[in-house]
């Protein structure tokens, strides 16, 4: 594409060096080294080509990428994203972990919907998005996008809007969700490796995220995301029961709120699927999340390290103190999340678990 653009620089200069050499009083400061002349009838079309070329494959995703081609799009998702979370409660939280996991791999390409294959583990069956699941809202809205419009939405876009969809629905801030991903054609299980654990720290968050473009900012936003969901005791036990070798629990954490979990999360425990919810509202979004950091109440250690560090407590203060400036964020920082860019070479899958 520099080629594309240098050529078309090249014949612009062309042009405007003829049009000043004609001019009988400056030709005299004309160069005479000059490209090969290329007939003035065909400078415009060429130009014209080019330039066309150039700007397609520069175009960036914008709110209106369907309204000719799918015009229901939105209506479509938001029903069937709707009508699944009143049947199962854990939808909200998963559809947005699955947006911010998809996103952090290999950029918002759908690449965590791929199915794994004979020859291949896929991201959906990494370790982290083991619990993600619900993959089959996605599905479904994506089998009756087939129908409307065959062939015209990525499954990039729809986890990117069931994702606004699901913290409007919750009581969160609403925004126009930017469109026009392509879906990727790769998806490794290995490739989790590189998605924030929830024993990370201050510094291998700020790390991670800036990696994918964001900021100190926006990672104490985004993890607000946390404002819906579970954890099982598996991601959060270690803090519960011989911390170190000083402390048996992790000193960070509220005793009193500590002692509950243990009781939630025994050793040794024989219930899988025990846990905690992320916060005290754990169905709606709200900014109770910030306010549990500040008394101790974090469930995983990478939340509760938000509180201990200077370059992000003044964030979690302002956000517990103030909900609004908390979706006013959340809502600037979902939209660069969203613009992390997957594959250049992509495609609009049929079917979201399989390549075209």
């Amino acid at each position: 594409m520099c080629f594309l653009k240098s050529l078309t620089s090249l014949y612009i200069l062309q042009y405007i060096s003829m049009k000043f050499s004609s001019n009988p009083q400056t030709s005299k400061y004309h160069s005479s080294y000059q490209m090969a002349p290329l007939p003035t009838e065909n400078i415009f079309p060429i130009i014209f080509l080019l330039l066309t070329l150039f700007s397609v494959s520069k175009a960036e995703l914008h709110a209106h990428f369907y309204d000719q081609t799918c015009p229901q799009l939105e209506k479509i998702i938001s029903e069937t994203v709707l009508n699944a979370s009143k049947h199962d409660p854990k939808v909200p939280a998963r559809i947005l972990r699955m947006f911010f996991h998809d996103c952090f791999i290999r950029g918002c390409d759908a690449s965590i919907l791929l199915d794994s294959t004979a020859t291949n583990q896929a991201e959906k069956d990494g370790p982290p998005n083991i619990s993600v699941q619900s993959f089959y809202v996605i599905d479904e809205a994506k089998a009756k996008l087939e129908l409307a419009c065959p062939r015209t939405v990525s499954c990039a876009d729809i986890i990117a809007i069931s994702a606004r969809d699901v913290v409007a629905m919750s009581g969160g801030p609403y925004w126009n969700v930017l469109k026009g991903r392509k879906d990727g054609r790769v998806s490794k299980a290995s490739d989790t490796i590189n998605l924030p654990a929830p024993t990370s720290n201050v510094s291998q968050l700020i790390q991670s995220f800036a990696k994918r473009g964001l900021t100190v900012k926006d990672m104490v936003t985004l993890s607000g995301g946390h404002t819906l969901g579970f954890s099982h005791c598996s991601s959060f036990e270690a803090r519960l029961h011989k911390f170190s070798s000083l402390h048996d629990i992790d000193p960070s954490m509220s005793i009193e709120f500590a002692l509950d979990l243990r009781k939630k999360c025994p050793k040794p425990r024989h219930n899988r699927d025990a846990g905690q919810f992320l916060d005290s509202t754990a169905s709606v979004f709200d900014n109770d999340y910030y306010k549990q950091l500040l008394v101790g109440k974090g469930v995983f250690s990478s939340d509760q390290s938000l509180v201990g560090d200077y370059r992000t407590r003044w964030i979690v203060e302002a956000f517990s103190k103030d909900q609004s400036l908390f979706f006013k964020e959340f809502t600037a920082s979902m939209l660069k999340l969203g613009n992390v860019k997957g594959s250049e070479i992509g495609e609009v899958r049929i079917n979201c678990r399989i390549v075209n």
